[in-house]
């Protein structure tokens, strides 16, 4: 953070035709498979690669691959297209502005719409590029999106609380994409969960946007891309989960074969047992490591940011969903293994049995 932002706010009063410039920043994340070898990707030289600074908040885990869209595009508002190692493809676009709030308020539907069918393209092209690379592909499982409204800070001129006291009505609606003045109780709602560093720092996160008025916001940015890309794997895997439970509870789970029943042999074939087992372990590292991904010890502010972000997206709400059905295919995959279990003893006690009866008839015989 800047030590420039630590000026007092003595801004004289602005009138609501003031003008602001800024960037509209739109996060889209697609799922569109299990696994994606970026290895291969890497060696393939189908993609131009990017260079890729990691914030020093985030560790070292699922480090994506950056990298160009496929040339010919149109899109010249993309600034940053990643490949993540999970199955997850993101955009990132950058659109500059400069007008009234109540001017930006009006556009951003229109602007959120025309991006979500301009991502769509954009990242279908990129599928197609790197298909051959992803382990069950498929375009595409889930998707999920973050809007940022970020105005460049004018210190002197307006001040945070001021930008609050008078435009908050405008900001509060904005970030629910309305045209109209939202009540004094959803706007009170929307800007409880306002965050700064500085005096003049300005941070507003809601459920699918926030207004950022920070001279130095690009610290920020990586939190709601990777809050974002969060969201989407755990409402993946929640979506996955739902599946797997309707199967069987409906009972289409497929047979265990014969031979797994088998002492011996049986332990080395696969069972609808091993595929509960290698789902669960999938989905509890995934979860695990982007949870552990970033490291705020030491950041009470950033810490406080994105505590809000994760209140604000559900995160929790999608942790504890997952945590609880995969605690439920954890029983029915206990169920199965001991009556898997169960079987293979006594088949071996009746294969005993069986051997001493012959073992007493060849005794008789001679």
């Amino acid at each position: 953070m800047s030590a420039t932002q630590e000026q007092p706010d003595k801004a004289a009063s602005v009138n609501q035709d003031h003008e602001f410039t800024g960037n509209i920043y739109i996060f889209h994340a697609f799922d569109v498979g299990d696994d994606i070898d970026l290895e291969s990707i890497k060696e393939s030289d189908t993609l131009i690669s990017r260079p890729l600074v990691l914030p020093k908040y985030f560790k070292n885990y699922h480090i994506p691959l950056t990298v160009e869209l496929p040339h010919p595009h149109t899109s010249s508002k993309c600034t940053s297209a990643k490949i993540h190692n999970f199955g997850a493809l993101s955009l990132t676009y950058k659109m500059p502005f400069q007008g009234t709030l109540e001017e930006i308020r009006n556009i951003l539907e229109e602007t959120d719409n025309k991006y979500q069918e301009q991502s769509v393209n954009d990242v279908g092209e990129l599928f197609k590029n790197i298909k051959s690379n992803i382990t069950h592909p498929k375009f595409f499982h889930t998707r999920s999106s973050y809007f940022i409204v970020q105005i460049d800070t004018q210190p002197g001129v307006i001040g945070a609380q001021q930008l609050k006291q008078q435009f908050g009505g405008i900001i509060a609606s904005m970030l629910r994409f309305e045209t109209k003045t939202l009540s004094e109780l959803q706007k009170n709602d929307v800007l409880e969960s306002s965050v700064g560093y500085f005096k003049g720092d300005f941070i507003v996160i809601d459920t699918e946007a926030a207004f950022v008025y920070d001279a130095d916001y690009e610290e920020t940015l990586g939190f709601f891309e990777f809050a974002n890309i969060q969201q989407l794997e755990l409402q993946y895997f929640d979506r996955v989960l739902d599946q797997q439970l309707s199967v069987l509870y409906e009972g289409k789970v497929k047979k265990v074969p014969l031979k797994a029943y088998l002492p011996f042999v049986g332990t080395h074939s696969k069972s609808p047992v091993d595929d509960l087992s290698k789902l669960r372990v999938d989905i509890s590292v995934i979860t695990e490591r982007l949870e552990s991904s970033i490291r705020l010890v030491g950041e009470p502010y950033f810490s406080e940011l994105y505590t809000i972000l994760e209140d604000k997206l559900d995160l929790k709400n999608w942790k504890d969903s997952i945590e609880k059905k995969l605690s439920i295919i954890h029983d029915i995959r206990s169920i199965m293994q001991h009556k898997i279990d169960g079987t293979r003893e006594d088949m071996l006690t009746i294969s005993i049995i069986i051997l001493i009866l012959i073992e007493l008839l060849v005794a008789l015989v001679h």
